[in-house]
């Protein structure tokens, strides 16, 4: 039953009682912790199956691995880091980043790495935790940070275990492998295919990119920080601040806040930049055919790079758009016939992006198991609670602003709008507590219908679109997004 005001139905705990487990260590689940612990909540674990924490960062470390979104936007609100190299700096220095976090906060403490979990079980209010060694827990509250771009997505390609030499997907980079001289295949043209585009061509003999769909490429510098202004960001730590700031707001109105409408001047312009760029920077009249979207820039995710034209031109690049008919045991052989014969094949092929806190089992009140509950695809209410799933919260669940803002910035007020049901139980207003399933439906009504307005729904096929081809992703402002995030509307809660 759901009540605006709900009155006391459970003793009050001290934050030391109430028991909490935070599923995953990169980005939010370290931010989980940190915000946990500067609550007054310290009875909690952080459980990660790989064997550092960093998530994406850890697990992603294929050559020329950036961040699309500004270094100086994607950092903790409370950790500003005056020391990033570059404007998109490398993926190395951002897992260092979490990491230094991690320690200065504290953290290691609450980590329990390499401990993978495997079911959790609602029985008799509490989440009951199993663990892939076989060791078992028990919380109050679950905090999914399990991330997004996760799971691997490899094609199913005739004959792909017949390829005679090294293969692997980017998000498991093979470094054993040397490609110095090698003739080298990368499958795919997102922003992983990209930036190994550009970090490896001039290291190899012969390079082919193979391209199902050609992107819209917006152009965008690079340039390193100078030591100075290291310097002044660590002296004067308001400048950083400022500088913060001015990024978001330009993001956020220059980006974010264009792309859930599709006819914004906004848009308009960025896709100028992107057909200006394509056209000054490609000489060659069919390669730029090639390279050139029918649809309009933004409907995929946007691809962030001034070098990748440069690259796809070098002399040993070859763009390959005939189909993939086959893999075969000396390279790939293509719908036209040809076999373009090498020696390492690197699937640039992206995440199964519907899996959120799956493979592993949830199973919520009498019984409800979540996997059967997402049969249709995933949803959450503001997209981080599922009706009948009591105090299991995800950060950067289904629905979310996965494709337009910073996830930093998302998961901060998403943590901090988390913490306020956590309080609940903790005060002992409620033992237990979920979104509805009205708010649920009316939310998912709503998100639907805001849907119909934005870029991607503009004549592509992306991951952001789900089976119905309805765009998962966050359909308004930013500014919405924030004032959702303000304070819980206790009506649209279940609480028990």
């Amino acid at each position: 039953m759901t009540h605006e005001t709900p009155r006391p139905s459970a003793a009050p705990k001290s934050p030391s009682e109430l028991r909490i487990v935070i599923i995953g260590a990169g980005m939010s689940g370290v931010l989980s912790a940190i915000q946990l612990q500067e609550s007054g909540y310290d009875n909690f674990s952080v459980y990660e199956k790989g064997t550092r924490i960093g998530g994406t960062w850890n697990e992603n470390t294929y050559p020329g691995l950036s961040c699309d979104v500004p270094s100086h936007l994607y950092s903790y609100s409370f950790e500003l880091n005056p020391d990033w190299s570059h404007r998109y700096s490398p993926g190395e220095e951002i897992q260092a980043y979490f990491e230094n976090v991690a320690r200065r906060h504290g953290i290691p403490s609450k980590l329990r790495l390499g401990q993978e979990v495997v079911r959790c079980v609602f029985e008799n209010g509490r989440w009951e935790i199993a663990l892939a060694d076989g060791s078992r827990d028990s919380a109050d509250v679950v905090i999914a940070a399990t991330g997004v771009l996760h799971h691997p997505s490899v094609p199913d390609f005739e004959g792909l275990d017949r390829f005679a030499g090294p293969q692997f997907h980017s998000a498991r980079w093979d470094h054993s492998v040397s490609l110095e001289g090698k003739r080298v295949g990368v499958v795919g043209t997102g922003s992983t295919a990209i930036q190994i585009t550009t970090a490896v061509v001039d290291r190899v003999a012969e390079y082919k990119l193979f391209q199902r769909t050609p992107q819209w490429v917006m152009p965008q510098e690079n340039p390193l920080y100078s030591e100075a202004e290291k310097k002044l960001f660590r002296d004067r730590p308001e400048t950083l601040r400022a500088l913060n700031a001015d990024i978001r707001l330009l993001f956020t109105e220059g980006f974010s806040n264009a792309v859930v409408d599709a006819d914004s001047p906004q848009l308009a312009a960025i896709h100028e930049a992107c057909e200006a760029n394509l056209e000054e920077s490609v000489r060659d009249p069919e390669l730029k055919e090639k390279l050139r979207p029918n649809y309009r820039a933004a409907c995929k995710r946007l691809i962030i790079s001034g070098e990748f034209y440069a690259a796809i031109q070098r002399p040993n690049a070859n763009l390959v758009t005939d189909p993939i008919e086959r893999i075969e045991e000396s390279g790939v052989r293509t719908a036209d016939g040809t076999l373009h014969e090498l020696d390492v094949l690197v699937l640039a092929t992206g995440f199964r992006v519907d899996r959120f806190v799956r493979p592993m089992e949830v199973v919520g009140r009498n019984g409800v198991a979540l996997n059967d509950v997402w049969e249709k695809g995933p949803f959450a209410y503001l997209a981080i609670t599922v009706p009948e799933f009591p105090n299991l919260f995800m950060l950067n669940g289904p629905n979310g602003p996965v494709g337009n803002f910073s996830l930093i910035d998302i998961a901060e007020c998403q943590f901090a709008y988390i913490l306020q049901l956590i309080e609940r139980v903790r005060s002992g207003a409620c033992r237990e507590i979920a979104a509805s399933r009205e708010a649920t439906r009316r939310f998912d009504a709503e998100r639907r219908e805001a849907a119909k307005k934005t870029i991607w729904t503009s004549g592509c096929q992306s991951w952001y679109l789900d089976a119905d081809g309805v765009p998962m992703a966050w359909p308004w402002t930013f500014d919405r997004f924030k004032d959702e995030m303000r304070e819980p509307r206790l009506d649209d809660f279940d609480l028990r």
